[in-house]
């Protein structure tokens, strides 16, 4: 796949919002829009290490004539704010701020496309969308619980610890017990609030945020023919036995949100470019 062939130049811009700036970038499609994506990044320095990534499948979404936009939420990458002032219902509203902007813009159906914790908030927000419904989502290895997210992040201060010190007291307990007495605390660069903890801590697992639309989950698994892992497999079969058009596709890829090295994985790009192709076909 090559980065950007065929590709319009993308358009940097800066989208106000209540209390400063949300950083953007718009692929534009190649001709006639089919469709319109918003892509919603992962959480802490996954977005940084899924950056590549997220270019290459945004261009290559542009290339099939789909327009996207990229928003780096509040406190997030080039937007106004530090990570330590982000709260959850200001992603929220970020999701919503980026999707009117779309529908303004691309007269075609709007999709949302998150990774990781992203694809929880897409979900989140989807929900809560009566008036106007989102035309499906596709979700990158969705974060099963908010509150796992939460516990592999202070994983990290407690590895710290284990590298400066020789040993981490008190566990992932004891750091929630900071943050739920009020102190900020400082995980791998990043300030994490004891508000935005309890949003995570408090949000319904993945399988309760039952979608209304199309969805096409995306899970790497280590070998090819693997199934998901048991996680994914539960949550999934939770929302087909409600009704949910859910498909579930494994990919053996590596986990580039999660590598030391910024990652490029083909199959990962190609196994969405075709699902999501598979899906305009269908209607």
């Amino acid at each position: 796949m090559t980065d950007g062939v065929g590709a319009p130049p993308v358009e940097p811009f800066f989208l106000e919002a209540d209390g400063g700036q949300r950083f953007c970038l718009y692929h534009p499609p190649v001709g006639r829009a089919r469709g319109a994506l918003l892509y919603l990044h992962p959480f802490a320095e996954e977005m940084n290490r899924a950056r590549r990534m997220a270019a290459l499948q945004a261009r290559a979404f542009t290339r099939a004539g789909h327009a996207v936009l990229q928003i780096d939420l509040a406190g997030c990458g080039d937007s106004s704010g530090d990570f330590g002032q982000a709260r959850w219902d200001t992603w929220r509203a970020d999701v919503a701020l980026g999707a009117d902007w779309l529908r303004a813009r691309v007269d075609a159906p709007l999709r949302l496309w998150g990774l990781r914790l992203g694809a929880l908030l897409a979900l989140d927000y989807a929900r809560l969308q009566d008036a106007q419904p989102v035309a499906g989502m596709l979700l990158w290895q969705p974060v099963l619980k908010g509150s796992t997210c939460l516990t592999q992040f202070l994983r990290l201060r407690l590895a710290g610890a284990m590298l400066a010190e020789g040993q981490a007291q008190g566990g992932t307990h004891a750091l929630r017990a900071a943050l739920q007495a009020g102190e900020t605390l400082e995980i791998g660069g990043y300030d994490i609030a004891p508000e935005l903890a309890a949003a995570l801590d408090a949000l319904e697992p993945l399988e309760a945020m039952l979608p209304a639309c199309p969805v096409d989950w995306f899970e790497a698994v280590s070998a090819p023919g693997a199934d998901a892992s048991p996680g994914a497999a539960r949550a999934a079969a939770a929302w087909q036995a409600r009704g949910a058009d859910l498909r579930l596709h494994p990919v053996h890829a590596a986990p580039f949100w999660a590598t030391s090295e910024i990652t490029e994985s083909v199959p990962w790009l190609d196994a969405t470019s075709s699902v999501l192709e598979a899906r305009l076909h269908e209607y």
